[in-house]
């Protein structure tokens, strides 16, 4: 699979809009872990690795940032600022989080319980593994 945005039920209302997402129907995966991003310092970034199994959907619920994808070739990069959308992220893409503006909140689901032996924290070796 390819990463791509994934647009998310939004009913509009006056008294406030609403939008939410459901496992194996919106994001193609089932949720194991759910975590989030904030008060991210000005320019700062976070990622910097891969995974070798995991997949992720991440959405702005608050503010902005860029999501900076490599998959061994070329880079991608999406800009996240809204909450009724978000990013597929598929397992073996090198991600960086970065531009991130004042009070902004990436909640991000992932499809496995946190394991460190499944992170690639390197991108020559991501890069290698990659490209065989």
């Amino acid at each position: 699979m390819e990463p791509r945005i994934i647009h998310l039920p939004k009913f509009l209302d006056d008294r406030g809009n609403l939008s939410f997402i459901e496992e194996n129907n919106h994001i193609p995966f089932s949720i194991e872990r759910t975590y989030w991003i904030y008060d991210v310092p000005g320019g700062e970034r976070r990622g910097g690795h891969a995974y070798g199994n995991l997949q992720e959907f991440i959405v702005a619920l608050s503010g902005s940032f860029d999501v900076v994808l490599h998959d061994g070739d070329k880079e991608i990069r999406f800009h996240l600022n809204r909450s009724y959308y978000g990013l597929y992220i598929p397992k073996m893409m090198w991600r960086e989080l970065e531009n991130f503006s004042t009070n902004s909140l990436a909640m991000i689901l992932a499809d496995q319980n946190y394991d460190e032996n499944d992170y690639i924290r390197n991108f020559e070796k991501f890069t290698r593994i990659k490209n065989g």
